[in-house]
């Protein structure tokens, strides 16, 4: 299981923490899975009601992504899938959506969740999608890694000049 190794991450203090989640609408049944699990995370982490934005695919992603950023949220989380088929097209775009995520995070200084399922197949993708019977939660994951990251940045002192 890909879950191995994972750290236990206790987040504390992020009630006030303003979180967007960005959600893909290809794999309905996955994606569904994903962001119930993210928005229960929210939930128990006590963080204020989310901004849910729905994009067409995975592709679109880092857009949205970047919007929010640029908006004042503490932390994005985005969620999609994509299923290998038998071109280059998952090749790319699995490499276009993880490099734009990480651009805008990276450009932004916001976190943002990798909530992004990259699978071989269908079942590969609902065994991480938090469904009944799953044996992981890719969506609550990426809240928790995203939360926690905005809680650990905020907790940095600004030194003195």
């Amino acid at each position: 299981m890909s879950g191995n190794g994972a750290p236990r991450l206790t987040v504390t203090d992020c009630g006030d923490l303003r979180v967007a989640v960005v959600a893909a609408q290809w794999h309905e049944k996955v994606m569904d899975g994903l962001l119930d699990g993210a928005l229960r995370a929210l939930r128990e982490l006590g963080a204020a009601e989310p901004a849910v934005v729905r994009v067409p695919g995975s592709f679109e992603l880092p857009v949205a992504a970047r919007v929010l950023a640029d908006r004042g949220y503490d932390a994005v989380v985005a969620l999609g899938v994509v299923v290998r088929g038998g071109t280059p097209h998952f090749d790319y775009v699995c490499q276009g959506v993880t490099q734009g995520l990480t651009q805008v995070s990276v450009d932004t200084g916001v976190p943002v969740g990798f909530g992004v399922l990259t699978c071989d197949t269908d079942d590969q993708a609902l065994d991480r999608a938090g469904l009944p019977g799953s044996n992981e939660d890719k969506g609550h994951e990426a809240v928790t890694a995203a939360v926690a990251t905005a809680a650990a940045l905020r907790a940095v002192p600004v030194p003195a000049r």
